[in-house]
């Protein structure tokens, strides 16, 4: 796959042509992780490149993205940050003004424009958890998003375990292992992972209120070493195929292959209790 020139604006049917090479198939279920910006010039934007990745599954093809809120939350790193400096008063303020987090309007944060016009479809379902919800687009959406269980950000309640069942597949385009959310199941997956407490805004029983519960501790701090490891482990099989869209270094992932490939990998690399 060659990428396009500079100064051409990628068309939605190049990009399907150059997804169907890099073997994104008809009828599967594919998770996508995306940077727009690094496929270089799309005619179209965001809108484009989702009718590409749909025409690529086909009809029976089921699409699958990230719709994270990590924001909607006192325990968070995202929290910190917009909090950071204010006075306690402030602080208390700020906690007192985020608003409960609504499945059908809430936006998505940091996880891309991609992510986030996929959510805003008019087809789109997603799922219910308050922090880090999915969305989905053809024939399997509802069963990958039903039933995502309040405490269990991405583990065996969640959207994530719905698509090692399903054996679905990964798509990097044009990011790196680092933003592999499927690793995270592996976390769940190891003997007696380490657990923490998270809280949230929800609306329950019609009125805001703050959720807390306990999840496993999630830290994707060495997705980045384990995504290159594992890839290694992989070359020379169709278990991670490496190609080009538009600009962009992308990588096509077997999902069950990465979840079991992490959850072998995180006990030996991990410090106990960290």
């Amino acid at each position: 796959m060659r990428p396009v020139s500079g100064g051409t604006e990628l068309t939605d049917s190049q990009l399907t042509q150059q997804l169907t090479e890099l073997g994104v198939g008809e009828g599967g279920v594919l998770l996508v992780h995306a940077s727009l910006r690094s496929l270089g010039k799309v005619e179209g934007g965001a809108a484009s490149v989702l009718r590409a990745l749909r025409r690529a599954l086909g009809p029976d093809g089921t699409l699958v993205v990230p719709a994270f809120t990590s924001d909607n939350s006192d325990t968070s790193a995202a929290h910190g940050e917009r909090v950071r400096g204010l006075s306690d008063e402030a602080r208390t303020a700020f906690r007192e003004r985020m608003p409960p987090f609504d499945r059908a309007a809430t936006p998505s944060t940091g996880v891309g424009i991609l992510a986030e016009t996929t959510r805003l479809h008019p087809d789109s379902l997603r799922s219910a958890h308050p922090q880090t919800s999915f969305a989905a687009l053809g024939p399997r959406a509802a069963k990958v998003i039903d039933d995502h269980h309040l405490d269990c950000h991405l583990g065996e309640r969640s959207p994530l375990a719905r698509l090692y069942e399903l054996r679905a597949r990964i798509l990097l385009l044009g990011v790196d292992f680092d933003r592999c959310t499927a690793f995270h199941l592996g976390e769940y997956r190891v003997d007696s992972p380490p657990r923490r407490s998270y809280r949230c805004v929800v609306r329950l029983d019609g009125r805001r209120q703050w959720w807390e519960y306990a999840d496993v501790a999630l830290d994707d701090s060495d997705f980045g070493t384990l995504g290159a490891e594992f890839e290694r482990a992989a070359s020379g099989t169709a278990t991670v195929r490496v190609g080009t869209v538009g600009a962009a270094r992308c990588r096509l992932v077997g999902f069950v292959d990465a979840v079991d490939y992490a959850q072998g990998w995180l006990p030996g690399h991990r410090v106990v209790g960290r």
